[in-house]
C-alpha cells in the first residue's frame, strides 16, 4: 500500500482556508514568540552561565517541527522570506554542530560532558525532529545541506549507540527518532536507516541498561517487548509515537508480530481510553494514560500533541489494512481533539482540552485547595513547553497526506477534503462543504479497469453512493469498479445531529448524553445559554435546527432540552422543577474563541 503525499494534493474548502491561515498568522506568529523567548537565538550557540534565555532540553524540537511546518507549506506556495529563515538556522547548524556530527544546543552549550548520559532529556528526540525538518526541506526545495547534516548526525548515533554500545541507555527515553530514520530511509533508500529504527524498537524494554535505569519504566513504554503490548500505557505522546514506528516497520518489514502488537493497542485506545473528541492521556500527572474507561472531563490533559500522535498512528494503521475504524480514529482526532488546540484565528493555542471547564471550580480548588491547575480556559500564543504550537502547524500543513493511498488495483478514499490530487496517472477531485456539508462529488480520471473504495465512515447511517445504498462494501469501504477514464461519483452522508452516550463503565459520563454532527463533537458554553449549564438539560428528542455563525465561521446548533428551575431548599423531593427550553450548541474546536465562559460536552439527560 503507497500513500499519496500532502504535496501531491491541492486543497480549498475548510482545509484550504487553514492553510491561508498557517501561511499568514500561524507560522508568523510561533515564529516571532520562538524568537522573543530565545529559541531561535539559541542556534547562534552564544548563551553562557547567567545569561538569560538559557537553551532548554527541547528547544532543537520547537524549532525543528516549525521548519518541518514552513517547508510542508513551501512545498504547496512559495514563500522566500520563510525560505530565508530555514537557510539561516542550517547554516547556524552546519557552522556550531560538532565535526563528528553530533548536534544539540543544550548539551553542548550547557552540559557538553553529559551529552547521551541521560535518557530522560530528549537528545534523540530532538534528533528526530531535527532530521524530519531536514526531510521536509529537502522535499520541498530540493537543497540537501540539511538533510546531509542530519545524515551525519544519523551516523554518530549509529556509532554510539549500535556499534560501539558506549552511551548510557539504549533507546531514547521520548520516541521520535524512530519515525524519523523511516522517513530518511524513504527519503535516501539507504537501508540502514530501517535498520536503525528497527534496532531503537527492537531494543525498548529489553535493554538491560534502560530497564535498571531506576525510573518507571511503563512511563516511556520500557516495561516489555514491543511484540508483546497489549494496552496503551504511559506518557501519552511518547506512547502513540512508538506505536507509529511499530506500525511503519510492521509495514516494511512484514514483521506479523509487530502488526497484530499495533492491533491490540489501536484497540485499547479507540475502544476503552480515548475520548469522544479523539482526546487521549486522561491524567495531568505524567500526561497518561491510565486505566480502562478514566476518562474524567475536567481534570482531563487530553494534550494536543498527543491527538495528533493518534492521528498519524491511526493514518499508518490504514496503510497496514483498509478497515474504516482508522481512518474515523483519525478523523475525530483531527477535527475535533486536534482542532480544538488552535484558536480560529490561527495564533493561540491549547496545550490541554478539556471537555468540561467549571470557573467557579476553577477557582474555588485554587483559592481553598492551594490547587495549581494545570488547565487553561482560554488559548495562548506560547507556553515554556511549546510543543504543540509547531506540532499542529505542521499537522496543518501536510494534513492532504491522509486522503488517499492506494496498490496496484485499488484507490482507498479515508477523507473528504474539496481538494484535487494527482499521481501515478491517476486525478481525484474532490467538491464538497465537508465537515459541515454531507455531500460529496469525486470525479475520477485514469482509474478505467481498478476499483475505487470509498470509506463509509462509523458514524453514518444509510451512506448512499449515487443515489443507493452501496453493494459492496468490506470493512466500513464501499468497492466501485471503475469502468471509464473520467466517471463522477457522488456520496452522501447525513449528517443529521446524534446523541451519543458512553460506555456506563466511565464514571464521568453516566446519565450524560453528548452531541454530534457528522465527524464533529458539538459543546454548549454558557455565553450561549440564559442560565448556568449546570441546571440544563438535554431532551432525548432533540428536534435540531443548523445556523451558520458568522462570528465562528461554522454551524451552530439549537436542540431541545430543560432547565431546571433552583428549589425552595437546599435539599427537596425529586423529581426537581424542569422547564422546556432550546439549548445553543458550536463545535468543540470553536469553544473558547469568545472569552472565559463555562463549557461542557457532555450534559445530563
Amino acid at each position: 500500500m503507497k500513500a499519496v503525499s500532502f504535496d501531491r494534493v491541492t486543497l480549498g474548502g475548510f482545509w484550504g482556508q487553514w492553510l491561508e491561515k498557517l501561511q499568514a498568522v500561524t507560522l508568523p506568529t510561533v515564529y516571532d514568540r520562538f524568537s522573543e523567548t530565545g529559541r531561535f537565538e539559541a542556534f547562534e550557540f552564544r548563551w553562557k552561565a547567567g545569561d538569560p534565555k538559557q537553551p532548554h532540553i527541547f528547544w532543537d524540537s520547537d524549532v525543528a517541527k516549525w521548519i518541518e511546518a514552513a517547508a510542508d507549506l513551501l512545498a504547496q506556495r512559495s514563500d522566500p522570506a520563510l525560505e530565508a529563515v530555514i537557510d539561516r538556522v542550517v547554516e547556524l547548524i552546519a557552522l556550531h554542530r560538532d565535526p563528528c556530527g553530533y548536534f544539540n544546543i543544550y548539551f553542548t552549550v550547557c552540559e557538553p560532558e553529559q551529552r547521551f548520559q541521560r535518557r530522560t532529556d530528549h537528545e534523540l528526540y530532538c534528533a528526530g525532529h531535527l532530521t524530519e525538518a531536514a526531510i521536509a526541506y529537502y522535499r520541498a526545495t530540493g537543497k540537501d545541506r540539511f538533510l546531509r547534516l542530519m545524515q551525519d548526525y544519523m551516523a554518530y548515533i549509529k556509532k554510539v549507540f549500535i556499534e560501539e554500545d558506549r552511551a548510557a541507555f539504549s533507546t531514547p527515553g521520548h520516541e521520535e527518532i524512530e519515525l524519523a530514520l523511516v522517513r530518511l530511509w524513504e527519503t535516501t533508500g539507504d537501508e540502514q536507516y530501517l535498520e536503525m529504527s528497527r534496532y531503537f524498537v527492537d531494543q525498548r524494554g529489553v535493554s538491560p541498561k534502560d530497564i535498571a535505569g531506576g525510573h518507571n519504566n511503563d512511563y516511556d513504554q520500557s516495561d516489555r517487548p514491543v511484540r508483546d503490548i497489549t494496552e496503551a500505557i504511559g506518557h501519552s505522546v511518547r506512547a502513540v509515537y512508538l506505536y507509529c514506528a511499530m506500525a511503519d516497520l510492521a509495514r516494511l518489514t512484514a514483521d506479523d508480530a509487530l502488526r497484530k502488537a499495533c492491533e491490540r493497542v489501536f484497540r485499547n485506545i479507540t475502544e476503552r481510553r480515548m475520548y469522544l473528541t479523539g482526546g487521549i492521556g486522561s491524567a495531568a500527572r505524567g500526561e497518561r494514560f491510565t486505566e480502562d474507561y478514566d476518562l474524567p472531563n475536567d481534570v482531563d490533559y487530553a494534550e494536543t500533541c498527543a491527538a495528533i500522535g493518534l492521528a498519524f498512528f491511526a493514518r499508518r494503521m490504514s496503510l497496514l489494512a483498509p478497515d474504516s475504524r482508522y481512518a474515523d480514529a483519525a478523523e475525530t482526532a483531527i477535527y475535533n481533539g486536534v482542532l480544538s488546540g488552535i484558536s480560529l484565528r490561527g495564533n493561540a493555542f491549547f496545550y490541554v482540552n478539556p471537555l468540561e471547564i467549571n470557573l467557579q471550580q476553577h477557582r474555588i480548588e485554587k483559592d481553598w485547595y492551594h490547587r495549581d491547575d494545570p488547565l487553561l480556559t482560554q488559548r495562548v500564543e506560547v507556553f515554556s513547553c511549546s510543543c504543540c504550537p509547531p506540532n499542529i502547524a505542521r499537522m496543518i500543513a501536510s494534513i492532504g497526506d491522509f486522503l488517499y493511498s492506494y496498490d496496484e488495483q485499488t484507490v482507498f478514499v479515508h477523507h473528504y477534503f474539496e481538494s484535487k490530487a494527482a499521481f501515478d496517472g491517476v486525478t481525484l477531485t474532490q467538491t464538497t462543504g465537508y465537515p459541515f456539508e454531507g455531500e460529496i462529488r469525486l470525479r475520477a480520471q485514469g482509474l478505467r479497469g481498478k476499483t475505487l473504495a470509498l470509506r463509509l465512515p462509523g458514524w453514518a447511517d444509510a451512506p448512499l453512493i449515487n443515489g443507493q445504498a452501496p453493494a459492496d462494501v468490506r470493512a466500513g469501504y464501499a468497492y466501485l469498479p471503475v469502468e471509464a477514464d473520467d466517471v463522477t461519483i457522488s456520496l452522501s452522508l447525513d449528517l443529521t445531529p446524534r446523541l451519543m452516550a458512553a460506555d456506563v463503565r466511565v464514571h464521568a459520563d453516566r446519565g450524560k448524553a453528548a452531541v454530534c454532527r457528522g465527524p464533529l463533537v458539538y459543546c454548549m458554553e454558557q455565553i450561549d445559554q440564559a442560565v448556568p449549564l449546570g441546571q440544563l438539560v438535554l431532551s432525548a428528542d432533540l428536534q435540531p435546527t443548523v445556523a451558520q455563525d458568522a462570528a465562528l465561521g461554522c454551524p451552530a446548533l439549537e436542540v431541545n432540552g430543560f432547565r431546571e428551575l433552583p428549589a425552595a431548599a437546599l435539599y427537596t423531593r425529586y423529581p426537581p422543577d424542569r422547564q422546556p427550553c432550546r439549548l445553543r450548541m458550536i463545535p468543540y474546536f470553536a469553544f473558547a474563541n469568545r472569552g472565559e465562559s463555562d463549557m461542557q460536552v457532555w450534559t445530563r439527560i
